[in-house]
């Protein structure tokens, strides 16, 4: 199986002003991020607001992004949610457009045991032969996927990766230590890169490589050869950036953030509202030195 690379970035979905998906405006996005650092796009994850796209815009947004970028990055369907059945269903539709890979979020308000995480996993993957990246975030799912429970999975053939977003580098070491070497742990936390990479993750699935992705890269790249000051320099260089993308809720950041470089993707569909007067002015300060 081909690497999906080291920086993959966790697209935001482009709207227009009547909040439809701009599917002109996503190639763009897709070709942009794929010539400022990106190795991988992961498309329809939680920064794509997954949660408020129908299943037909989905498979439209992985099309496009396939089509336009797919020769030159890895692409990665969100094809997850918190029912295994459709879970099973999305993964069959990115298989047929010919994504590299899946990821897969734990399932978020039905709060499963690890058990339950373990089979909703299992299922999907006896389901497909893509390979699949288990992403856990219980900040916002409300559970969180226990490294032991990881470990089990990595025994299942096509999942490859996990996406760590717990925020817990304990947690993270404890995966490190435990899965096979041919698991790649990503750290799902802009502003735990270069930790998670010094425990033995293998990249970041971020957000901010929206905007600074060819510095998140040159970071990244610092670390693997090396260079551990320029890659420290570059982390600390890059923090305001990455708790800034975090204000509040994402992508509502990042979205303002783009449009501050002149690459408009609209703004978040409800619930999710446009960043308020007072976090434009903090996202302004933070982008000075970057736009």
């Amino acid at each position: 199986m081909k690497s999906f690379g080291r920086v993959l970035t966790a697209m935001v979905t482009p709207f227009d002003n009547n909040l439809e998906v701009d599917y002109k405006r996503t190639a763009e996005l897709a070709n942009y991020l794929a010539t400022h650092g990106s190795d991988g796009i992961v498309v329809t994850g939680t920064t794509g607001e997954s949660p408020t796209l129908t299943k037909e815009e989905k498979i439209k947004l992985w099309q496009v992004v396939k089509d336009t970028v797919g020769d030159k990055v890895s692409v990665i369907a969100g094809s997850g949610s918190n029912n295994t059945k459709d879970s099973i269903a999305m993964t069959k539709e990115a298989a047929k457009i010919g994504v590299d890979g899946v990821m897969l979020v734990g399932p978020y308000y039905n709060k499963p045991s690890q058990e339950g995480f373990y089979q909703h996993f299992k299922t999907i993957a006896e389901s497909t032969d893509l390979p699949i990246i288990v992403y856990n975030v219980p900040g916002r799912t409300g559970t969180n996927i226990l490294p032991e429970t990881v470990v089990r999975l990595s025994a299942i053939e096509n999942i490859v990766a996990v996406k760590e977003a717990s925020g817990n580098l304990e947690q993270v070491s404890q995966i490190v230590r435990s899965v096979p070497e041919r698991i790649t742990v990503y750290s799902g936390d802009d502003s735990l890169t270069l930790p998670i990479l010094a425990i033995g993750g293998g990249g970041i699935i971020s957000v901010a490589s929206h905007v600074v992705g060819n510095k998140i890269k040159e970071m990244v790249e610092a670390y693997f050869s090396g260079e551990m000051k320029k890659a420290t320099k570059l982390h600390l260089e890059l923090f305001p950036v990455f708790k800034g993308m975090f204000i509040t809720s994402n992508p509502v950041p990042v979205k303002a953030a783009l449009g501050m470089l002149g690459l408009p993707v609209g703004g978040p569909r409800l619930p999710l509202v446009n960043a308020n007067e007072k976090e434009i002015e903090t996202i302004k300060h933070i982008m000075k030195d970057f736009i």
